[in-house]
């Protein structure tokens, strides 16, 4: 299929098919028609004749930092569909949580041949945002809040203040939290800060000996929560910093306290949690719009030649 054929479908120009591949301006209207044929036709336009023309590799770099993850794994789905649109392919590095491995990797992209990378963040530390301001190609993290170039990010404190307020208001037990590491700004700091904060704004406090940190996985969850239940077993509610945590929680506390009704609440709408629990309050994050905005900002700076630092944080919805 040629470009003129997919004008002829969109009922639009040639040239308008044309500015749509290369990322120049057509209007709202025109893009979807457009787009709409591609994906009913399955088009692809042809990588090599498009390098050749416009000069640029057509490939982005993304770092994640795990992929046995269903947050991760809405990200890079955001991103693969907005680089298919735009007829670029993803170079695709796991850091396995390593924030040292990021480092690595955004030094290998520079010396690839890559028009920009995307960063989903955990960690950002002084040589992190050192490298980021000294980066040679565009560059946006998804999931941390940044000064040094452009970002998408989570309202992670207001949704952890939003979710402590209700459970405070709802439920006189006591409670816990178990979050994660407060080097992960985002995930770890802001959400354990909203939950104190949200906590206090209803007249409540989170006890120092009711609160754990744990790793990003169902088995530190698991080992925190049989902690926490053989030193504090009178505990009511305990809240994590993410869903996968939380499902180690619910094994914790299946083994340890059959017979409690402990409520567990999480952060992120895990849907396979959903499935085998029949669902815990939790936040849903658009983890999906992150990736797919954070995937047009990147090609948006690499089409126009134009590096902007912008930041757009997202909503939340609780469930």
């Amino acid at each position: 299929m040629t470009i003129k054929e997919i004008a002829k479908l969109a009922q639009v120009s040639s040239a308008a098919v044309s500015r749509y591949m290369n990322g120049g301006y057509v209007s709202e209207e025109k893009k979807e028609r457009i787009r709409a044929v591609i994906e009913e036709t399955g088009y692809r336009p042809s990588v090599q004749a498009r390098t050749l023309r416009t000069k640029r590799a057509c490939l982005v770099g993304v770092i994640v930092p795990k992929i046995n993850s269903e947050s991760i794994s809405r990200i890079t789905e955001g991103i693969g569909q907005v680089l298919s649109e735009r007829a670029y392919q993803m170079l695709l590095t796991i850091t396995d949580n390593d924030p040292s491995k990021e480092l690595k990797y955004m030094d290998l992209f520079e010396s690839y041949p890559v028009d920009g990378i995307i960063l989903v963040g955990t960690v950002l530390s002084s040589a992190h945002k050192e490298k980021l301001k000294k980066c040679r190609v565009p560059i946006v993290v998804i999931g941390q809040q940044t000064n040094e170039v452009s970002c998408i990010y989570h309202d992670d404190y207001g949704a952890a203040k939003e979710l402590a307020e209700q459970i405070g208001k709802e439920m006189s037990g006591r409670i816990a939290y178990i979050g994660v590491t407060r080097a992960d700004k985002a995930a770890g700091a802001a959400r354990e800060d909203g939950f104190r904060d949200g906590l206090r704004a209803v007249g409540r406090e989170l006890e120092e000996g009711c609160l754990r940190r744990a790793s990003f996985t169902m088995e530190s969850g698991y080992e925190q929560a049989c902690d926490l239940l053989r030193l504090e077993s009178d505990i009511d509610i305990i809240s994590c910093a993410t869903d996968t945590i939380a499902a180690g929680v619910i094994e914790a506390i299946a083994q340890l306290s059959p017979q409690r009704s402990i409520q567990v609440t999480g952060f992120g709408d895990n849907q396979f949690l959903k499935a085998v629990t029949g669902g815990i309050r939790t936040v849903h994050f658009g983890y999906q719009t992150s990736g797919v905005k954070g995937a047009r900002l990147l090609l948006d700076m690499v089409e126009s030649g134009k590096t902007l630092t912008t930041e757009i944080k997202l909503g939340y919805e609780l469930l």
